[in-house]
């Protein structure tokens, strides 16, 4: 089987239809895995989980899903996030509202568990260093794990026999081949990619191959913008899909 992993997509329309035709051109996908964050900083969070509901799909909870719906306290955002929230939680209806409510902190697919943050803190954690994945090793007994939240797209891995830790960026097309180590992976985001990237970000998970293999997507952010602009969202999260930060 072939399955889509998506993170972080923020209600960026324009960038997850852009995934969705991208990944069928390349051979299509039988179900996607999505990190979370559907919602928050972008400007259409209905027509994301529409679009994410018309597909096979198995999905964890972010901390901007549940925040926009009141679930957690938005304590730690910066105010534009905040105000992001409060602006989504004002567009959202009972069937979004209850479908985000209901999503799980975390999820197990074959070998492969699934969380937004970290398998320790599945919720807030950043797992942006070997430091960070050496302390959740212990969280989650599934071989692999994958993680959003930090918008970067990363894959961390760890041999046992050695008791070494690496760390592996990939480039546009990569593919790595999941041999008998534990991994950390994360596709990057979909709708606000902050690795100075601003192309879309997504993987996928090929079972029979045993392979991920990441890819960037252009699409038009403009598009996104105006409608950002249009709900009175706060300049730096418009301007930031710019330039991927």
């Amino acid at each position: 089987m072939r399955h889509a992993i998506l993170a972080d997509i923020h209600s960026n329309l324009e960038a997850f239809k852009a995934v969705l035709v991208d990944a069928e051109i390349r051979g299509g996908f039988d179900q996607i895995w999505c990190l979370g964050d559907i919602v928050g900083y972008g400007p259409d969070p209905c027509e994301c989980i529409e679009l994410l509901r018309q597909h096979d799909h198995v999905c964890v909870a972010g901390n901007n899903d549940w925040a926009s719906i009141g679930k957690v306290d938005t304590y730690d955002f910066n105010p534009e996030a905040a105000i992001a929230c409060r602006s989504t939680f004002g567009r959202l209806g009972s069937d979004e509202i209850d479908y985000l409510s209901n999503l799980p902190k975390v999820l197990t697919q074959n070998d492969f568990t699934l969380v937004h943050g970290s398998p320790r803190d599945p919720l807030w954690e950043y797992v942006m260093s070997t430091t960070m994945v050496r302390l959740n090793l212990n969280h989650f007994d599934t071989m692999y794990c994958l993680i959003g939240h930090s918008h970067v797209p990363q894959v961390y891995a760890y041999d046992k026999n050695a008791d070494e830790c690496r760390s592996h960026a990939l480039s546009d097309g990569g593919t790595f081949n999941l041999i008998k180590q534990r991994f950390m992976i994360n596709p990057g985001s979909v709708g606000q990619p902050r690795d100075g990237n601003p192309k879309a970000s997504y993987m996928i998970y090929d079972s029979d191959e045993h392979t991920i293999t990441h890819f960037r997507v252009t699409y038009d952010y403009t598009k996104t913008q105006v409608k950002m602009t249009r709900h009175n969202l706060p300049d730096m999260l418009i301007e930031r899909l710019a330039h991927g930060y």
